[in-house]
């Protein structure tokens, strides 16, 4: 008689028909897998779930070692793919190592035994799931991430010293801290000794809140200036308020009551926000004009472009126009004005306005300088011709030298290609007349532009925030694209010279000193995001003046600001080429090579970095992989999708980096989070899904001959296909170019449903600081917190909880009675999807 089973057949075959269906959905995954080349293992492993699982629909013992056999395979797999990263051992090992543990259980093993059965079943599955939990524990104590550097530099001191303009150490009078977009404060009372005693000062909420009518891209990205005892703060409806920097109690409040630009709504605008405001002090210049300190080369233009240009290139034309009544023409002053605004408006404030103005405040009354432009406002659509509601306006602060405010402006990415100009203006800071003006489709007449005169539309812009070296009278200028990002076969050869790259301008006449191109031909949307950092670095060469530009596409270029030379090298890296003959056949063409700098952050990816909760979301991030083209950074788009990787977020976008002069290193927050693009030809760009935002959904491209498919590459769980970490901190020694130390940075505590507090390295946005007391500041990450760090070691030494996301750049400040303070602004961000909030929170020491 044979013997037979005892216990309740229930329990096992409930696990055996979820081995069974989970073991079909791998076979028929990885069939589909390695006909795309993709890795082996998902068929053979399919087989094995299934086995067993009908195994155990059937009541047989063997069902135990086949499952033990497959979890030993699996568990050696794992290793040979990702070693002993423990993030990257969830989805390839969790749900078979929680499934092993239920079959080892009397409950579930005692229906399949009988007096026969060999022991060697249950032996198997204990060896699997010993390797595949050891593999999970050892995990815990070793770091394979493969960015981490441990560092540390015991620097204190290089002999260097800040040339940034003076101001008083207490002080933060520009969006960077000073006009070389440094971002270091010489304060020191805060070190890394006690600063985990920070508490809460005082905290204010601005009343701004993002509504219903406002566009998904409702973002508080605002660094506020301290200057003049005061704390100047703007919203994302380009509201301005005074605040008292040791009590955060309200001085005054400017709203300039945005008008909806005929649209009746905000909703449908790309952007909602104000990255920060500009101050000028008449006393701070005085006994100067515009045209002070200007280099006796001024015409002197140098060029990393490539010597010729595609024969397809076209020449610029003017542009036919019909009068749009929206225009209010700004004429140049008379040779016999006089600038009554130096006294009754001596020191004032410069918001661009999402409505596409710019206004003059006292900056201590709060009221508007009436003699600037009309009435206190330049009206900026003056000369652009017509755009789309919110399609045009400066989202970050002007620059502000000797008696100039100068003024670049956001262009929606992707909507058509008719755009308004990149034009860059020159504005007098008292009377509010056009001094200059530098058009990158016309760069060689900068002179006011005739009154009926339009700027050439479509012309790479300057969104972010400039760098201004005011001893050797220069304006640096962090260039966009001309429009559409994803295809180039209409660029112009003013286009193809001046975007994506860096160029300097002469700030008395905005005639260009040199430009410096950092990708060739951009597809990617790697405009120049973060404001330049101007610092004089001690090389072996000798102290060299010059600018880092930090990029989406990772490379971080030091170049000598007054020649626009590579003092780190810059070569010239053969990139891959499209081949699809429907996007040749429009004129599209590709540059053979980039310029990737020595110091870069380029990331790498493969299939095994291929991510999800669970073996089956990972298994078709891998399948999505495989169908997409991709052959490194630069891959061009295509009608196949292409992975974008950087994608459009950047490795480092808007919050640029910090330096410490002194100890001579910069601090920086790159990020690796990939896109995926792709093609749609003209006449179904209708039929795809509406557009969500810049980044997302079908962007229309009216005017091309392709639309284009952008969207983060995720999971369908909504997790990143690509494994942790996704974003870090670290450090460069500015002496040797060398990295010094990473580390992953941030949590998933507020974008998961549960509460995870593991350091799993997650995105920031927003930029860092940096103080003499050795300790840096961020704020962007996802999880809402304001960070501290040690500057020789990356060591997080303290977090303040923040009540919404802080995608932003903090900034530090001394108040009246010398005591220093860390604020940041807390209002979420949009597209990140962190909580929103209107909130400004400022960190002290405790009384001792």
């Amino acid at each position: 008689m044979t013997p037979t089973p005892t216990g309740h057949p229930v329990l096992p075959r409930i696990i055996g028909v979820i081995l069974l269906l989970s073991g079909v959905a791998l076979v028929a995954g990885g069939i589909k897998l390695l006909m795309l080349g993709g890795s082996w293992y998902y068929l053979p492993a399919g087989i094995a779930v299934a086995v067993a699982g009908l195994l155990l629909l059937w009541r047989k013992a063997t069902a135990l070692s086949v499952y033990g056999l497959f979890l030993i395979i699996s568990t050696f797999w794992a290793w040979s793919e990702i070693g002993l990263d423990w993030w990257q051992l969830v989805p390839r090992l969790a749900l078979w190592f929680g499934l092993g543990l239920l079959l080892i259980l009397p409950w579930f093993r005692k229906p399949l035994l009988t007096s026969r059965t060999s022991p060697a079943h249950t032996v198997l599955l204990g060896i699997g799931l010993l390797l595949a939990g050891g593999s999970a524990l050892i995990s815990q104590f070793v770091d394979q991430d493969k960015y981490s550097l441990k560092g540390p530099l015991d620097r204190t001191s290089t002999e260097m010293t800040s040339t940034a303009p003076a101001q008083p150490d207490g002080d933060w009078q520009s969006y960077g801290r000073t006009a070389f977009g440094d971002r270091y404060s010489p304060l020191a009372q805060i070190t890394p000794d006690n600063v985990h005693k920070l508490e809460v000062a005082w905290k204010y909420r601005t009343g701004d809140v993002p509504g219903d009518n406002d566009p998904h891209e409702t973002t508080a990205e605002n660094t506020p200036l301290k200057v003049n005892g005061k704390l100047y703060v703007c919203t994302p409806h380009s509201k301005v308020i005074a605040l008292d920097p040791d009590t955060g109690k309200e001085i005054w409040r400017f709203d300039p009551q945005l008008s909806t630009q005929r649209a009746g709504t905000f909703k449908n605008w790309a952007h909602m926000t104000c990255r920060g405001v500009a101050y000028h002090d008449d006393a701070m210049y005085a006994g100067q004009d515009s045209s002070t300190n200007t280099p006796a080369d001024a015409g002197l233009v140098a060029s990393n472009m490539p010597s010729s240009t595609p024969a397809h290139a076209t020449s610029v034309v003017p542009v036919a126009t019909t009068a749009n009544p929206l225009l209010t023409t700004v004429t140049p002053a008379p040779a016999n004005a006089t600038n009554t605004a130096k006294t009754t408006c001596s020191k004032r404030i410069f918001v661009p306005t999402a409505d596409t103005r710019l206004i003059a405040i006292n900056a201590d009354t709060g009221q508007m300088c009436s003699e600037f432009g009309k009435d206190g406002s330049v009206d900026l659509t003056a000369n652009m011709g017509s755009f789309t509601a919110g399609g045009y306006y400066s989202t970050s602060p002007p620059a502000v030298t000797r008696n100039l405010v100068i003024i670049g402006g956001h262009v929606t990415d992707n909507l058509s290609t008719d755009e308004p100009s990149g034009v860059i203006r020159a504005y007098d800071v008292h009377d509010g007349h056009l001094v200059w003006n530098w058009d990158s489709g016309n760069p060689t007449q900068t002179a006011p532009i005739a009154a009926d005169g339009i700027y050439t539309r479509n012309s790479p812009n300057m969104w972010s925030i400039t760098a201004v070296d005011e001893k050797n009278g220069l304006l640096y200028l962090p260039m966009g694209n001309q429009m559409p990002d994803q295809w180039g076969g209409n660029r112009t050869k003013q286009s193809e010279t001046y975007s994506a790259g860096v160029t300097a301008l002469d700030i008395a006449t905005g005639q260009v000193r040199w430009t410096f191109q950092m990708t060739h031909h951009d597809l990617w949307d790697m405009d120049v995001g973060g404001q330049p950092t101007l610092i004089d670095i001690k090389t072996a060469q000798g102290v060299q003046p010059a600018l880092m530009a930090s990029t989406k596409q990772g490379s971080i270029y030091v170049l000598n600001r007054l020649t626009g030379k590579p003092i780190y090298p810059v070569t010239e890296t053969p990139v891959p080429q499209g081949n699809e003959k429907a996007v040749l056949a429009s004129g599209e063409y590709y540059s053979p090579t980039q310029p990737i700098s020595a110091i870069n952050f380029v990331p790498k990816m493969s299939e095994a970095d291929m991510w999800g909760g669970t073996p089956f979301d990972q298994l078709i991030c891998r399948i999505n992989y495989r169908s997409m083209n991709y052959d490194g950074i630069y891959t061009p788009p295509s009608l196949r999708g292409s992975l974008v990787y950087p994608g459009n977020f950047g490795v480092f976008d808007w919050g640029g980096i910090s330096v410490d002069p002194v100890r001579q290193i910069a601090f920086v927050n790159p990020n690796f989070m990939a896109f995926k693009s792709k093609l749609v030809p003209r006449e179904a760009v209708a039929n795809g899904a509406a557009r969500k935002s810049e980044v997302e959904g079908v962007q229309p491209n009216k005017g091309a001959p392709f639309g284009v498919i952008l969207e983060p590459f995720i999971s369908p769980t909504g997790l990143p296909c690509q494994a942790p970490a996704w974003g870090y901190i670290a450090a460069i020694d500015l002496t040797t170019g060398k990295k010094i130390w990473m580390h992953k940075n941030g949590t998933v505590r507020d974008n998961s449903p549960l509460p995870l507090f593991f350091k799993m390295g997650v995105p920031s946005l927003g930029g860092t600081i940096t103080t003499a007391g050795g300790v840096g500041f961020l704020s962007g990450t996802l999880d809402q917190y304001l960070r501290a760090y040690d500057m020789k070691n990356g060591k997080e030494l303290w977090r303040g909880r923040l009540p919404a996301g802080a995608q932003t750049t903090p900034m530090t400040y001394a108040g009246k009675n010398g005591q220093q303070y860390v604020l940041v602004m807390a209002g979420g961000h949009g597209s990140l999807g962190t909580r929103k909030g209107d909130y400004v929170y400022a960190y002290k020491l405790p009384k001792t």
